[in-house]
């Protein structure tokens, strides 16, 4: 087991913190925040952890930074909240594994379920989409019968300079449903534009968009010059851990 050191009381189990300033509830100025931080996959309760934390908060809250060796305790400080975070995004995961065991079952059992009605409504669709597609067709045709038999009455009516002089043998036009109801329900025809994006360049400004991962990526690679980006540093601590 990975020991720490309390300066006021000496070596503790790193994992259990230092059990005399646990038992007095307190902290003493030589004894800082990473004398109680747990070793990541080490087995402690959350309780546990959440205790450790709000100790770490108070710590946080109180802590006066006026030399080196206050920045050398912080540092240390700060790589154990590091290890601590670790641990306790491990303890939620380790929570959540068997219920994301049991949703991953759920859905892949539902999706079996699922297979014969989503089959179902797929084929239904399809076979009146299809005769609408035939009815429309058909109707098409139609029209375009009685087209040719208007125009064929009138180049004979011009032919003997006079008007057409009976009524042309027009096919009846039938027409495709719009809507089918029943006492159940109803089906009609909808249209659902969709698009396709042929020449970005020639896209209006207002459809373009920045793509923020990709400038990102080349920014952090080191490019410091992009037409329409402003790029700057800003400092920041980065703290590596152990």
């Amino acid at each position: 087991m990975e020991k720490g050191v309390c300066k006021e009381h000496g070596e503790f189990v790193l994992t259990e913190g230092c059990p005399q300033c646990l038992t007095e509830k307190r902290g003493g100025a030589d004894c800082h925040i990473s004398d109680f931080a747990p070793k990541p996959g080490s087995d402690v309760e959350v309780v546990n952890y959440y205790d450790q934390a709000l100790r770490l908060k108070e710590y946080a809250e109180s802590r006066v930074i006026r030399t080196i060796e206050d920045i050398r305790i912080a540092t240390d400080d700060l790589s154990i909240i590091s290890r601590l975070k670790k641990a306790m995004a491990e303890k939620k995961k380790e929570y959540l594994a068997p219920h994301q065991e049991q949703i991953k079952a759920i859905n892949d059992n539902y999706k079996l379920w699922m297979e014969p009605v989503e089959t179902a409504d797929s084929i239904t669709r399809d076979k009146i989409m299809a005769f609408n597609r035939e009815q429309e067709d058909r109707r098409r045709k139609q029209e375009e019968i009685n087209r040719k038999r208007m125009e064929a009455a009138q180049e004979e009516a011009a032919l003997n300079n006079g008007e057409i002089s009976e009524p042309v043998n027009l096919i009846e036009v039938t027409e495709a449903p719009k809507r089918v109801s029943t006492e159940m329900g109803t089906t009609g025809m909808a249209k659902i534009w969709k698009f396709e994006v042929t020449d970005f360049s020639l896209l209006p400004d207002r459809f373009k968009m920045e793509n923020a991962t990709l400038i990102g990526k080349v920014v952090r690679a080191g490019e410091r010059e992009i037409p329409g980006v402003r790029i700057w540093s800003e400092d920041t601590l980065r703290v590596t851990t152990k």
